[in-house]
């Protein structure tokens, strides 16, 4: 999940957002050790004869099914994080008090139900992305519990009961790749630390002898080897990208199911400078069965901060240039992004950034959505399919986060005030990155 980067003086400083507070992370705890993995029960398909498809023909429409299977606190404070487990901060924490297993096991139970994979189904999505730990598969050494892929495995099976597509992204890693609660454990980057991507490699591994396997070939599409690694504090980029490698290799020689896209997040590095050289490294065959992943979040660098809608728009159509590019070389995914902006609308529709408003009538997007008026509403919905028009004719697919979450955060909400188009592919605001109305005194920025 989402982090930003600001740039000063050359320096780059991650910032990780929780609700409306942004803080810098640092500390604290050191890499667990490690020992064998265990897998959840088979949902998989009985031997086919033919090996069903698996690599997607047409683009990937999806959501991320986030807090579910890794904690994301600020997704849900008022319900889960309360009482005894008020005090954690991430899933590590969490884990680690009293009664937290009864508790994660209701969690599992309600947060994403075999009704929400009906309601995704039905407005036009045709795929999920679903966050995981490694813990799932090997918890040894650390206050983790396990128990996530026993509901990774209902999913599988309710998504090929509605006929979507699942991409399986391991969410937090060994040491964490970025020190954010996302990856379950909130603190310093020791990814690469010791033998902590061995330990990566082997989840791989295991994950990929299961859920790569044919009898899962009809269903899961994609691994996804790595969420969000930084390319500082703690990593090196070098040891990124050969992490990458690795990854591909040891998950293609250990998955039956020749068609599994294995796709790798670009670590914040623009794909055409960082990553096109990357399919013919891992690929003689040049399958295109490499991927990459990037985030296109508008909500949390300084520069999207100052921006008016006008001028958001502006920029989630100009990703395109960078996006057509790598997929001209490789499948590119667009795993995370958002109709979150920081804007307030007059009642003239004038908008302007910021979180409150100087004059009657004025609203402001940090506003509770189901208080949003119709300008807000509007304004957003514009953005919104801005970006889908930008993803859908030059990506190879995207994943909105995230299907439950806080105000514009959650799609259920999106869609229940008519912010996200329903159907996903229904438009109201058709070829707006080919009308000259957004392009006019306008700040144009690259997304990468």
């Amino acid at each position: 999940m989402p982090l930003f980067t600001l740039l000063a003086a050359g320096v780059s400083l991650f910032i990780f957002v929780t609700g409306s507070f942004a803080r810098v992370v640092g500390n604290l705890l050191p890499p667990e050790p490690w020992t064998g993995e265990t897998l959840a029960i088979d949902a998989s398909t009985k031997s086919p004869k033919a090996i069903p498809r698996a690599m997607p023909t047409e683009i990937l429409r999806g959501v991320n099914i986030g807090n579910w299977l890794i904690l994301e606190k600020w997704m849900d404070e008022t319900n889960l994080f309360v009482d005894a487990f008020s005090d954690a901060v991430d899933q590590w924490t969490f884990d680690s008090i009293a009664g937290a297993e009864e508790a994660l096991q209701k969690h599992w139970a309600t947060w994403f139900t075999e009704s929400d994979m009906e309601a995704i189904a039905a407005i036009g999505m045709n795929a999920i992305r679903i966050p995981i730990g490694y813990w799932a598969f090997n918890n040894t050494g650390t206050p983790f519990i396990k128990g996530a892929d026993v509901f990774l495995e209902r999913a599988i099976i309710w998504a090929r009961t509605y006929g979507l597509k699942v991409l399986i992204d391991c969410h937090g890693s060994p040491g964490s790749q970025n020190g954010f609660t996302s990856s379950g454990h909130e603190g310093t980057v020791e990814w690469q630390a010791g033998n902590n991507i061995q330990r990566s490699l082997s989840v791989l591994k295991t994950m990929a002898r299961k859920y790569g396997s044919t009898g899962y070939s009809d269903v899961v599409f994609g691994i996804e080897l790595v969420n969000e690694p930084v390319s500082d504090y703690g990593n090196n980029f070098s040891i990124t990208k050969e992490f990458a490698r690795k990854g591909y290799s040891t998950v293609k020689a250990t998955a039956s199911n020749p068609e599994l896209q294995i796709i790798m997040h670009d670590a914040f590095k623009n794909p055409p400078s960082y990553w096109l050289s990357l399919p013919s490294d891992v690929s003689s065959t040049n399958s295109r069965q490499f991927g990459i992943d990037s985030h296109f979040y508008q909500i949390f660098s300084s520069v999207y901060l100052s921006l008016n809608v006008q001028s958001h728009i502006a920029a989630a159509c100009n990703w395109a240039s960078v996006l057509a590019k790598t997929k001209q070389i490789m499948p590119i995914y667009i795993g995370e992004f958002s109709a979150v902006m920081n804007i307030c609308i007059d009642t003239d529709h004038t908008s302007y950034p910021g979180t409150s408003c100087s004059s009657a009538g004025c609203q402001c997007s940090s506003t509770p959505i189901d208080k949003w008026n119709s300008s807000l509403v509007e304004v957003t919905r514009r953005f919104v399919e801005a970006q889908l028009d930008t993803f859908e004719y030059n990506a190879s697919g995207w994943f909105m986060w995230a299907w439950r979450g806080p105000s514009a955060w959650g799609i259920k909400n999106l869609i229940e005030t008519g912010v996200m188009p329903n159907p996903v592919t229904s438009r109201k605001y058709a070829n707006q990155c080919t009308s000259s109305i957004y392009w006019t005194n306008t700040t144009i920025v690259d997304g990468r």
